[in-house]
């Protein structure tokens, strides 16, 4: 047997970790005075983060990284199937909760997760077996291909955006395609898909004020800047004192109470902040360099399941943080969506662990 196929890839492996580490660092500073305000305990998301997000998620990483992949393909359809059914809890009162007028949460005595984060994975899995049975022929062909694969995102699609979380099914509309695309979809197909997906986008931003509101601040950041504009212009604030080399690490201002969320979606802005333009533009490097190895494990993989479900997670990976660098730097409407092994959040966390222990065994077994 092969060196590749008794080590999993080290070089991934540090990414991760690294990632990871810098995530918990940036959380420690970040959530101070927000863990103060908001449960009297400076050092509540930290502790919360690394006992129900870093230690359940490096144990997930290590466990995944020892099955076999090719287990998921036998167990994708029942996987996918059980994140539909969560997808439904989140409305059911007294296991699901609405916060903030949005439906996103299950919550099970002392276990509470986002099923929407449970889809990604389950979406992946599924997609990836279900391309592979297909084939590239069939799969170019409309009725054979192209119309399930819409039957599949109507699905899961039309169960998130009821929640609402436009920002997490834009996450996963951009992953589906990319699978569909490097099983050999046509580009063609492809094409009709992004512009239905535009028209279905103007049509979700027209029929929601909240929607239509933050468009209108990524067009112009003035609109409404103690409102619907605030985060957003406190996010440039924060990264524009930061400057080339930034206020140094833990010494972020606009934490003080001024950005929403220090800790989960703007963590971005505190680290533009506190690290400066070099220190962001770091963090943007590893997502592209762990994006890149990526994808050289999906070339080596030893078969279409593992290829398509290595590029499943690194768009899953490459978009999620893009769309939230993108929408925090107001080059994009603003979403709730994480960043990636940074922001706080357990659930978030455990499911991309469990995604990343797949893809290192599926670096044991190719050819890189």
């Amino acid at each position: 047997m092969s060196k590749q196929k008794q080590q999993i890839d080290r070089t991934l492996l540090t990414m991760i970790l690294s990632l990871t580490v810098f995530g918990l660092i940036m959380i420690a500073s970040a959530g101070v005075l927000y863990s103060q305000t908001r449960f009297g305990d400076s050092g509540y998301f930290i502790k919360h983060q690394f006992l129900y997000g870093f230690i359940p998620g490096i144990l997930v990483l290590y466990i995944f990284s020892k099955i076999d992949y090719h287990l998921w393909k036998k167990l994708s359809v029942p996987i996918f199937f059980a994140s539909l059914v969560a997808l439904v809890l989140v409305f059911i009162p007294g296991i699901g909760s609405n916060i903030y007028g949005a439906s996103r949460w299950i919550n099970l005595g002392p276990i509470s997760f986002q099923p929407s984060e449970m889809a990604k994975i389950a979406i992946i899995l599924y997609l990836a077996a279900w391309l592979e049975s297909k084939g590239s022929e069939k799969i170019k062909d409309v009725y054979e291909g192209m119309i399930p694969f819409l039957g599949i995102l109507a699905l899961a699609g039309f169960l998130i955006i009821r929640q609402p979380d436009t920002g997490t099914l834009g996450v996963i509309i951009l992953i589906a395609i990319s699978m569909f695309f490097v099983s050999g979809a046509s580009l063609t197909h492809i094409f009709g898909i992004f512009v239905a997906g535009i028209v279905g986008l103007i049509g979700l931003i027209m029929v929601a004020p909240y929607r239509l509101n933050r468009f209108l601040v990524f067009l112009n950041s003035d609109h409404d800047p103690q409102g619907v504009g605030y985060q957003v212009n406190q996010a440039l604030l924060a990264m524009g004192s930061g400057g080339l080399f930034g206020l140094g690490l833990g010494h972020s201002r606009q934490k003080f109470n001024y950005l929403p969320e220090p800790v989960g979606d703007s963590i971005f802005a505190i680290i533009g902040e506190e690290l400066g333009l070099i220190g962001a533009s770091i963090v943007v490097f590893l997502f592209v360099l762990l994006a890149l190895r990526i994808i050289k494990i999906a070339k080596g993989a030893p078969d279409d399941f593992a290829k398509i479900v290595a590029v499943g997670i690194a768009s899953w990976v490459t978009f999620q943080a893009f769309v939230n660098i993108a929408a925090i730097t107001a080059m994009m409407p603003l979403t709730g969506i994480p960043l990636p092994f940074i922001s706080y959040g357990g659930t978030s966390f455990v499911f991309l662990m469990a995604a990343m222990g797949i893809l290192l065994n599926i670096s044991k077994q190719s050819k890189i």
